[in-house]
């Protein structure tokens, strides 16, 4: 059996005061007409990225809502996960390495957790490229059963083309397909139902929930940073996609004008990101001994409540991604009431309205520019916290997410 994970449910009425009545009672009349099924969520790690935390609220608010909602991870071997990180960078456009060496590792992981995959399901959700190859095996011996989806969570509109090709053919035999946006959607592909469905943050969630300005005080003190100078944070993967190095950069030409900024640089460390090490310590050599740049992560101690700290104490929160599928830290900080400066590309594009509540960037100077703007302009700072709080309250908390899920598993059944 592949490996589960135990997730608590999660109290519909503890959301009321947040998304009000209606909204719950819009999300109870999605799920009477899935009452009873059973939903599996199959991934490739329980930590460290933006699926597990959405899983987390999602399992354990599907289960209160009467449904029999499960949670799986795929086991992979080392050279596995550094062949699906290849095909992570190739599917959002680096043009990488592709051998039948690496498709064979692939494939035979896949036809292992094929092998151990357990119970019968009316619904599975397959999320990502790492378990994607999975289902073509279960088919072949004759073992499938239910409605399959495959949810992609990256960036496939300019995809590296020999990989997306051969993944499209494990694709084609899935009953739905879900993307961020219309615009991730790949050309030529044929079979599944094509849903859109942008990702949400939980509001409850360690990382999102209220906390009192001591209780960030002493989070953030413990790492060093002091909170009485100003901070500007990104909290992503040490990854070059997530542009770490320009974001140092972008810190550099904006301490010129103001000396005593600080950098935060918050990472995850998860065992299906082999590469992640690697590019720790090329961050770690950029940052070339600066006392005021601090690269932080769970190897650290740092988790959810640590991130919520510096996301509500930071005057400006970056996301200065070069390719990203959407990004939930900008929501998260948003939802805190920091702006955000984002690159200018992918599900980044949802939720920053230039100007409104961040600012869209295609560059280091910008991003400085930018920074250099909000650090000399409290009343902006203040106006695009409001404004971003609300843009997240409207669109992007998880009971529209998993309203659109529900919605969506109707349609196929």
């Amino acid at each position: 059996m592949l490996p589960s994970v135990p997730v608590p449910p999660r109290p519909l009425q503890d959301y009321l005061e947040i998304v009000g009545e209606a909204a719950v009672e819009e999300l109870r009349a999605a799920a009477r007409a899935l009452s009873g099924a059973r939903i599996l969520n199959l991934n490739s790690t329980a930590f460290g990225g933006g699926v597990a935390e959405l899983l987390v609220t999602h399992v354990g608010l599907l289960n209160e809502l009467g449904l029999d909602a499960h949670w799986q991870v795929i086991n992979g071997r080392s050279e596995f996960f550094t062949v699906t990180k290849f095909a992570h960078a190739g599917l959002q456009g680096a043009e990488v390495p592709w051998t039948e060496d690496m498709i064979r590792v692939y494939e035979e992981q896949c036809e292992e957790n094929a092998d151990e995959l357990g119970g019968e399901y009316d619904f599975v959700i397959v999320h990502d490229p790492q378990p994607a190859g999975i289902l073509p095996v279960i088919e072949e011996r004759g073992r499938r059963k239910g409605h399959w989806v495959w949810r992609c969570h990256l960036d496939l509109s300019e995809s590296f083309q020999p990989i997306w090709t051969y993944l499209a053919g494990h694709v084609a035999h899935y009953d739905a397909a879900v993307f961020t946006m219309q615009e991730f959607e790949p050309a030529g592909l044929d079979g599944p139902r094509i849903f859109i469905i942008p990702p949400s943050i939980d509001p409850l969630s360690s990382k999102n929930q209220w906390m009192d300005a001591e209780t960030v005080y002493e989070t953030i003190h413990r790492y060093g940073v002091q909170w009485n100078r100003p901070i500007v944070t990104q909290v992503s993967r040490f990854d070059p996609a997530k542009d770490p190095l320009g974001v140092i950069d972008a810190y550099r030409l904006a301490k010129r004008e103001v000396p005593d900024l600080q950098l935060v640089l918050i990472g995850s460390m998860a065992h299906d990101d082999p590469e992640g090490w690697h590019y720790l310590e090329v961050t770690e050599r950029h940052r070339s001994d600066d006392p005021d740049i601090f690269l932080l992560s769970n190897v650290q101690g740092v988790g959810n409540l640590e991130v919520n700290a510096f996301q509500r104490d930071s005057t400006v929160v970056l996301q200065k991604s070069l390719r990203e599928g959407f990004g939930l830290t900008v929501s998260e900080a948003l939802w805190k009431g920091t702006p955000v400066i984002g690159g200018n590309v992918g599900g980044i594009r949802l939720q920053i309205e230039d100007g409104e509540d961040g600012f869209l960037v295609e560059s280091p100077e910008q991003c400085a520019d930018r920074m250099l703007r909000l650090l000399g302009d409290p009343d902006e700072l203040a106006r695009m916290g409001r404004r971003g709080h609300e843009i997240v309250r409207e669109r992007f908390l998880t009971f529209r997410e998993l309203r659109d899920i529900l919605e969506m598993l109707a349609a196929l059944a």
